[in-house]
């Protein structure tokens, strides 16, 4: 059996210094090496993408880049500038509705897709504590009772995430050869467990949390303090189904 993992927490320092966070990578001096992450998570969108135009040109270049021609060969198919067309791709010109129609038949979409970014609908759900809903899943068979927290059909993003409270109780068995698409996240509520992820084993208490690669067998291994309670969510690409 491997030898079990447990993260421990890090020494932070005060005044700006960066937190040492135990288990990352070190370079050779020693310091912890810190992923640089690509997206800011307090960005704000520039509101112009609420703008028609803006909304517009955004569909406009993705259709070319999707087709793998560039602004002068859609001027030459069009007889439309490449001046003007950087203009509308930019948001920064209201093309009229014949200069719609002539990119759509050179792009060969519906001019109402041009449209499609500034109609979309960007859904939230709220679940208030107690109504999520019960749901049967592989662990289900095992004792495990799987509440689904939301759920958003279609979304912009091309990712579906499925966000579970899960709860384990003296009537669970351990079942640690759970596999399916994307990526999982846990984070432990109540109780004490000893979660397996391929050949690692890492004792999971209250504040504790793991991030995995989904397609390598994992699940609880050693339920060692019940009852166990734990937020798992699970993200795959959309049109990959979980098992």
């Amino acid at each position: 059996m491997a030898k079990e993992k447990a993260a421990k927490p890090g020494n932070s320092k005060r005044n700006g210094k960066a937190a040492v966070v135990a288990g990352l990578p070190r370079t050779a001096a020693g310091a912890a090496h810190v992923t640089s992450l690509t997206q800011d998570p307090h960005a704000v969108r520039d509101t112009r993408e609420k703008v028609l135009e803006v909304a517009i040109g955004h569909e406009v270049r993705a259709f070319r880049k999707k087709l793998g021609i560039t602004v002068a060969d859609v001027a030459a198919a069009t007889d439309i500038s490449v001046g003007m067309l950087s203009k509308i791709e930019n948001g920064n010109t209201s093309p009229s509705l014949t200069t719609l129609q002539t990119l759509a038949r050179a792009l060969g979409v519906p001019i109402t897709s041009f449209f499609r970014r500034f109609e979309e609908e960007h859904n939230a759900v709220f679940v208030k504590a107690g109504e999520g809903v019960d749901v049967e899943r592989r662990g289900t068979r095992a004792g495990h009772q799987y509440n689904l927290l939301g759920h958003i059909g279609s979304n912009t993003s091309g990712v579906v995430v499925e966000p579970y409270l899960i709860t384990l109780t003296e009537d669970s068995d351990v079942f640690p050869t759970f596999q399916h698409d994307g990526l999982e996240f846990l984070y432990m509520l109540e109780g004490e467990v000893v979660y397996r992820h391929g050949n690692n084993l890492y004792r999971m208490t209250p504040g504790d949390s793991l991030f995995f690669d989904a397609d390598a067998p994992h699940g609880p291994e050693e339920l060692t303090h019940l009852p166990i309670r734990y937020l798992s969510i699970i993200s795959y690409p959309r049109g990959r189904g979980e098992d």
